[in-house]
């Protein structure tokens, strides 16, 4: 019998009594393990082996995790500091306990999403509390997170961690887990019959090269099978982000419904994100516990003349015969000072100010889908920057019927139709009211959006004079509606969960 060298190899080296693994052939036989796994395919169609496949799979802990097990889980390092300060007894302010804390940057996120998540306090308005009860010598992430950086890449069913642990580790990202499948080999009796018997060394060429075709010998050489069912290693390209997609998905959508698109700063004065907004400066959403201030630089020194006065004038006064205004101090330096957006109205002032392309006639509408940022307690609904849809029509005589029908009309394209409306309140729409959507997998209303028509109060110091609607919708909270995401941290931010995100089918 004759075979080609890498097989006689691997028949020589593979044992009829136990099972040899492909890896351990290659060790023996000074081959690739991809070269031994083509011969192994090769000698199984011939009846001269047995393979037997499995998966193994083994966990390794990132340098995120190597860091946590040799100093301790952000959560537990703020809980630590919480006791520290007293919080076990009253609630104290949580900027002090983050300050003693030592945490920074993407660990104070981190601490906060995890503190109440494992019963070590709570987190509200600023306040934070810590149950004098809790135990982080208890805490089952730390303890694995110790466990594995003893054990170095361990097989999964080798450590005694409960498999819950091992998901909210990789969803942290502080474990990675690797799955490989391991190939064994055994000898069946043809094999030992054909080894005894004796195998010659047949010689094949595997590859092509111009040496053989201008010499004219690829006509009289042997060439190797090529096994097309062998597997091959994976490899995950690059794609879109869902939320992107989506996002320009929205983009397409407003502009087919006759939208032009806005654009402006991340970072703008109060005047414009607030002050236009008709928002009063004393206002609690205007307070540093819900913005994001700027250290350097802290203010803007150009803002129009005539508009800030037309704006502080409302504030003080009022707009009309019965405007009443808010009877507070109004300060221009509050007004120039530089934040984070909250929301994307900014650009809505600036546009209808003129500002940014000019005075605009009725009809017009426009649109934005940009990220916004808010000191919001991180849950489920929440994070601490997100994507808003902004959008506002001008025209004249707009009631709430139009406003309705459009997001009717926008929420249709998406393949929502149970759209609910709330009344509500704000200081620069009237009337207003808050937009609801059923959760796919839940059945629970999840909010998903403000609107209203802007008061006159806002309108007049911006120098329109016919009636808009406007509206902020959440990018995120239209995904959960979308594909019944329940945690918008499965697709945004550092709990992000890649492998949902690749399998995830977009849907149109």
């Amino acid at each position: 019998m004759q075979l080609p060298s890498q097989q006689v190899a691997v028949l020589e080296a593979a044992s009829a009594d136990e099972a040899t693994s492909v890896d351990a052939l290659a060790a023996a036989t000074d081959l690739p393990p991809e070269t031994v796994t083509g011969a192994v395919f090769e000698l199984e169609d011939e009846g001269l082996v047995a393979v037997s496949e499995r998966v193994d799979e083994t966990v390794t802990l990132t340098d995120e995790g190597v860091e946590y097990a040799g100093d301790a889980l952000p959560e537990v390092r703020l809980y630590e500091a919480a006791l520290e300060a007293g919080a076990d007894e009253e609630s104290t302010q949580m900027g002090q306990v983050i300050g003693t804390s030592g945490l920074e940057g993407p660990q104070v996120d981190i601490a906060l999403s995890n503190y109440a998540r494992k019963g070590y306090g709570t987190i509200d308005s600023g306040e934070i509390t810590a149950d004098p009860d809790a135990d982080p010598a208890a805490d089952a992430e730390a303890d694995a997170l110790a466990a594995l950086a003893d054990a170095g890449e361990t097989p999964v069913d080798a450590v005694d961690i409960d498999s819950d642990t091992v998901d909210q580790l990789e969803r942290r990202g502080l474990v990675d887990r690797h799955e490989s499948t391991v190939r064994e080999v055994t000898l069946t009796e043809r094999a030992v019959t054909e080894l005894m018997a004796g195998i010659e060394t047949s010689e094949t060429v595997g590859q092509v090269t111009p040496e053989l075709l201008t010499s004219g010998e690829w006509d009289d050489v042997e060439f190797a099978d090529y096994n097309v069912e062998a597997d091959a290693e994976r490899f995950d390209g690059g794609k879109v982000h869902i939320l992107r997609q989506t996002a320009e998905r929205v983009k397409d959508t407003l502009v087919g419904m006759g939208f032009q698109e806005m654009d402006g700063p991340h970072v703008d004065a109060d005047f414009w994100i607030n002050d236009c907004l008709f928002m009063p400066q004393d206002h609690p959403a205007r307070t540093h516990w819900d913005r994001f201030a700027l250290e350097q630089p802290t203010h803007i020194d150009d803002l129009p003349e005539d508009l800030v006065d037309r704006v502080e004038r409302a504030h003080k006064e009022g707009v009309g015969p019965d405007g009443e205004g808010y009877h507070s101090p109004w300060d221009e330096d509050f007004a120039r000072a530089l934040a984070l957006r909250g929301h994307t109205t900014s650009l809505s002032t600036r546009y209808l100010s003129g500002e940014e392309v000019g005075d605009l006639e009725p009809p017009q509408r426009y649109f934005s889908v940009e990220k916004v940022y808010r000191n919001d307690t991180l849950d489920p609904t929440h994070l601490l920057e997100f994507f808003q849809i902004e959008g506002w029509v001008m025209a004249e005589d707009l009631s709430v019927r139009d406003l309705m029908g459009t997001f009717e009309e926008f929420y249709s394209q998406f393949g929502i139709e149970d759209i609910q409306f709330k009344p509500h309140y704000n200081p620069y729409t009237e009337p207003s009211f808050e937009l609801f959507g059923t959760h796919p997998t839940t059945g629970e209303l999840v909010e998903i959006g403000n609107s209203g028509i802007f008061r006159e109060e806002m309108l007049e110091p911006l120098g329109v004079e016919c009636d808009v609607m406007a509206w902020g919708l959440a990018l995120e909270r239209l995904l959960m509606l979308m594909y019944g995401f329940e945690d918008i941290r499965d697709i945004h931010g550092t709990l992000c969960d890649l492998e949902l995100l690749r399998e995830t089918e977009v849907t149109y």
